[in-house]
């Protein structure tokens, strides 16, 4: 690997540690119940902002990506950043309106659609082709695995001691102060961003536009197996804190269970994303569906520290596998000219699945008393979404699905690769 393809790597990384997922989901469940309890609000109401997040950002999304597929993503990455670490910090100075509450969550939700790891993603699938799986796999996977067991653990010291108002402010400082500078420095959408020289030809990206790439039977089972599916699991993720305190384990203990769940997640990321690389077949992908519906049945229903354990590290299996495959075979399946907006089109699913289960988890909470019906849907669904993965083609050795949709012509693939 080349320095320039390294550094790019760690900008990724970098900009993947301080994403929305690692300020805001990753340490949503441990401010949940203050906040419900200080502002005199039920969990469902407060949940309702992440559904908010979702319906913006999943607008957003599109939007965003056919803007870097034009202008590029550097700069709306980087505006991103800025915009959502003062934004976090805001949340400080909430007052007790709820309404207020919900626009700052709003504007969170526009900021932080321009710095997500989808549009990051497109930046590594430019640089990298032959080891396209296993660098998505590591930037976004250890970046977001990194941040997603940072952050909660920082929430999780700070909340005692200076409360959550503060412990945001916080939070957003560091979403700054450790993303912008290594992203301005390293962050760069191809490799000849420097001065290329004149006599050599400007390197083309083919593939399917948005409207041909949703003609295709294989986008609407990636959407509805793979990112509908991640976006499920993050939902989960953000309530294994309230799951965990409410059957009597302590805050220190689910906070572990937390950091367990990103830690795998990172770590299968990065080994999936190698495994596809090699494997090229989206049937990778269904034991591990399977791992994460273990895994959702032990946290709600098992009993003991050694079950909570075995959940999060079955439920970061499956999620780690979810998020390494949907920009790999996005990329694969339909090119990267007009990736930006194709797999835009893709993560609005996963935002929407991740923004509206909460709030669905929290209304079945607010009826019932408990989490157990809002599990067993979810793994219904998971159980579901197992079986669409067998509708998936696999991946020839020249990076082209082995078999054709029908009038569809398949996308060219990258004429030249960095990694």
């Amino acid at each position: 690997m080349s320095t320039a393809s390294a550094r790019l790597a760690i900008a990724a990384t970098t900009g993947n540690l301080v994403c929305m997922t690692a300020a805001i989901s990753a340490t949503f469940g441990t401010f949940l119940v203050p906040i419900s309890q200080e502002m005199g609000w039920s969990r469902a109401a407060v949940s309702g902002v992440l559904g908010l997040i979702a319906i913006i950002a999943a607008i957003s999304y599109p939007l965003i990506g056919r803007t870097m597929d034009r202008v590029g993503a550097r700069p709306l990455i980087l505006c991103g950043n800025l915009a959502l670490g003062i934004l976090v910090a805001s949340l400080a100075w909430t007052t007790d309106s709820l309404w207020l509450f919900y626009l700052q969550y709003g504007l969170i939700g526009f900021a932080g659609a321009a710095c997500a790891s989808p549009m990051i993603s497109k930046v590594v699938s430019n640089w990298f082709d032959s080891r396209r799986g296993l660098m998505l796999g590591v930037t976004a996977g250890i970046g977001n695995g990194v941040g997603a067991t940072m952050m909660p653990v920082l929430a999780g010291i700070l909340l005692p001691q200076i409360g959550w108002r503060a412990s945001y402010g916080a939070i957003g400082a560091a979403v700054v102060l450790l993303g912008f500078p290594v992203m301005w420095l390293w962050l760069h959408d191809t490799p000849d961003h420097a001065s290329p020289r004149p006599d050599e030809p400007q390197r083309v990206f083919e593939g399917m536009t948005l409207g041909e790439a949703a003609s295709t039977r294989r986008f609407w089972v990636l959407l509805i197996a793979v990112a509908s599916g991640a976006g499920g699991m993050t939902a989960v993720f953000t309530h294994v804190v309230p799951m965990m305190t409410d059957r009597g384990f302590g805050l220190g203990e689910a906070t572990g269970v937390v950091a367990t769940f990103a830690l795998v997640t990172a770590a299968w990321q990065v080994v999936t994303g190698g495994l596809l690389d090699k494997l090229r077949t989206p049937l990778l992908i269904v034991p591990m569906y399977a791992a994460a519906m273990a895994g959702l049945a032990l946290l709600q229903f098992g009993q003991g520290s050694l079950s909570a354990t075995a959940a999060g590290v079955l439920l970061g299996i499956g999620m780690g596998a979810e998020y390494a495959a949907l920009p790999y075979f996005c990329s694969r399946y339909f090119g990267l000219r007009h990736f930006g907006a194709i797999n835009a089109v893709l993560y609005a699913a996963v935002i929407l699945a991740q923004g509206l289960t909460p709030a669905a988890m929290d209304l079945s909470y607010d009826a019932t008393g408990s989490y157990d019906r809002a599990s067993m849907v979810i793994i219904s669904v998971l159980g579901a979404g197992m079986g669409l993965l067998l509708l998936l083609p696999g991946i020839g050795v020249d990076g082209r699905p082995r078999t054709r949709a029908p009038n569809v012509m398949e996308p060219a693939q990258l004429t030249f690769a960095a990694g």
